[in-house]
């Protein structure tokens, strides 16, 4: 069955593997989640990732992070979906939770956190909300 939304598919992935507790979540791999989840480590929302071969294809191996015990992402959701793409500048991309949160920008420069994209003046298309 081909996956229509394969980045909501990551995220959904990730946060059912933390309301269930584990130490890691696989996923297929592709260029954009591999990006998404560079995001994510740098942010300090996740441990890390690691390419995993699943069977004949590739996959990613991402090590969940937890806080005393609590997860470190409370809040994961895809802004932009296949049916209604969402598009943002530099100036007018959303802050989440007064700046506790990030947003996911896919930017020409690359996938960003939105303080990346302010920080060089870029806008794109927003991925997720993240905090």
């Amino acid at each position: 069955m081909a996956l229509t939304d394969p980045l909501g598919d990551l995220l959904t992935r990730i946060r059912n593997g933390q309301r269930a507790r584990k130490d890691s979540v696989v996923s297929p791999a592709s260029k954009l989640r591999a990006r998404v989840l560079d995001v994510l480590q740098r942010e300090g929302y996740i441990r890390g990732y690691s390419e995993e071969a699943l069977g004949e294809h590739p996959g990613l191996r991402i090590e969940l992070k937890y806080f005393e015990g609590e997860p470190a992402i409370k809040h994961v959701a895809r802004v932009s979906k296949p049916g209604r793409r969402v598009y943002s500048g530099s100036k007018e991309l959303p802050v989440v939770r007064n700046g506790l949160g990030i947003t996911i920008v896919s930017t020409p420069r690359g996938v960003l956190s939105d303080t990346e994209a302010r920080a060089q003046n870029v806008g794109g298309e927003v991925l997720a909300e993240v905090f």
